[in-house]
């Protein structure tokens, strides 16, 4: 008999007959380098739902269905030269029961307490992962959202929220992903800044955050005059693919671009690859790692 759930509905047997099935896959999940011998990168990412963020492609209940979710999470990190993943704990643990996160880098998302929406949106608090979480996990790296509203209090604590982090996995010698915008409200709804000018002081206040900066990593957007963003850093950064409008070619191209700068490591996207426009989830990711990963065969 598999130790592994074989079906969604054996997924909530397990947590609701033997919770206690999960630390035990923990101890025993085969693991790997996070950062592999070619140096790069390519995670797929799965943490919005979390935040009450569930739109994809202009659906607004695209990530809705927790199942779909999931299949698109195992067709994803089934394909050669997916690394491993980012999600929060409900999601992570769902995959570990199915047996998805052998072999994987796991990336865990600490702050989901911006709920998308909310007036306390920028008071994004640590109510994913905590430091001692990821810890005992024995996952490899933690994630942190850092938005910075120059007229919104909430920022602030978000700042030391994070800088704790920072220090807490610097101090365990776990990856620290930072993923930094300048931020502001337009019509109540908070929306990034993705000029170049904002994308570099964003990285020079996330870099410092925190007693220690040699396990920290940056997780940063694609936007106009890369070169110029990237020369704001020495640490090794991957890059947002985020939930792109334009054409996926055009995309893809810019990503190219971008993951020839040397700082730069990999890519992590989320919707782009698990809800592309025509549906195939499998042939978007094969064209992200062929960016990552050229000439890795399908």
């Amino acid at each position: 008999m598999s130790e592994f759930a074989t079906s969604y509905e054996g997924v909530t047997d397990i947590r609701a007959r033997e919770p206690g099935r999960v630390r035990k896959l923990l101890s025993t999940r085969r693991r790997r380098p996070f950062v592999p011998v070619d140096g790069r990168l390519m995670i797929v990412a799965a943490d919005h739902p979390a935040r009450g963020a569930l739109s994809a492609r202009g659906r607004a209940d695209a990530m809705a269905s927790r199942p779909e979710l999931l299949d698109r999470l195992r067709t994803a990190l089934g394909r050669p030269g997916v690394d491993g993943v980012l999600a929060t704990a409900d999601i992570l643990e769902d995959l570990l029961l199915m047996g998805a996160l052998e072999d994987k880098v796991v990336v865990a998302s600490m702050n989901r307490g911006g709920l998308a929406g909310a007036r306390f949106e920028m008071d994004d608090r640590m109510t994913g992962y905590d430091v001692q979480g990821v810890v005992d996990a024995g996952f490899d790296a933690a994630k942190m959202l850092t938005r910075i509203d120059y007229d919104d209090p909430g920022t602030v604590a978000t700042l030391q929220a994070c800088a704790d982090a920072v220090s807490g996995l610097n101090r365990a010698e776990l990856v620290a992903m930072v993923e930094p915008f300048i931020s502001r409200r337009v019509e109540g709804k908070v929306v990034n800044d993705l000029s170049p000018e904002a994308v570099v002081k964003s990285i020079h206040i996330a870099q410092g955050l925190g007693a220690a900066s040699a396990y920290t990593w940056m997780k940063l957007p694609v936007v106009e005059e890369m070169e110029r963003v990237m020369d704001a850093t020495t640490l090794p950064t991957l890059l947002l693919g985020g939930d792109p409008a334009g054409a996926p070619d055009d995309t893809y191209a810019s990503w190219q671009r971008a993951l020839a700068l040397p700082s730069v490591r990999g890519l992590i996207v989320g919707r782009a690859l698990l809800y592309p426009a025509d549906g195939d989830v499998a042939a978007a990711v094969d064209t992200a790692v062929s960016l990552v990963r050229p000439g890795v065969a399908s």
